[in-house]
């Protein structure tokens, strides 16, 4: 019993967050559990009894210290390399400016315009990113 609990996917959000048509977005420390290096947008695990909107606004703020509204729901995605199912939104920057944290994975967080994202993207991020460019809303065993 305890073996299949180990394998049971995990719920996490991203979200693309816009300010003056750039995206926010980090690149993941080497210290976090995958895609280091790889670039990545705010988010993360929904702890028990929260939203996922409580969710995406909690690690918006955590990891970048960015407040954010006109939070919409993107796409939902079955992403078996991470064990997770990731439910991306879309957000727009309300206020603050992005910081690192020692603490938090991901850093060094930049705005960038969608054609120019840099390289290479964590697996998440490109599904959130394919989404909102092809407005496919579900990705199932990726």
């Amino acid at each position: 019993m305890e073996e299949k609990k180990k394998k049971r996917p995990k719920g996490v959000v991203g979200v693309m967050v816009f300010k003056d048509n750039k995206i926010l977005i980090g690149k993941r420390k080497m210290t976090a559990s995958h895609g280091q290096g790889e670039y990545s947008f705010p988010g993360g695990h929904i702890e028990a009894g929260e939203s996922f909107e409580e969710a995406v606004n909690r690690e918006t703020f955590e990891e970048a210290g960015v407040k954010i509204k006109n939070l919409k729901f993107l796409c939902v995605a079955n992403v078996n390399l991470y064990n997770v199912i990731l439910t991306g939104f879309v957000a727009d920057w309300e206020e603050g400016e992005p910081r690192s944290l020692v603490e938090e994975n991901i850093g060094d967080w930049v705005w960038c315009e969608l054609s120019k994202l840099p390289s290479p993207l964590f697996y998440p991020t490109e599904i959130v990113v394919n989404s909102y460019n092809t407005g496919k809303n579900y990705y199932d065993k990726k």
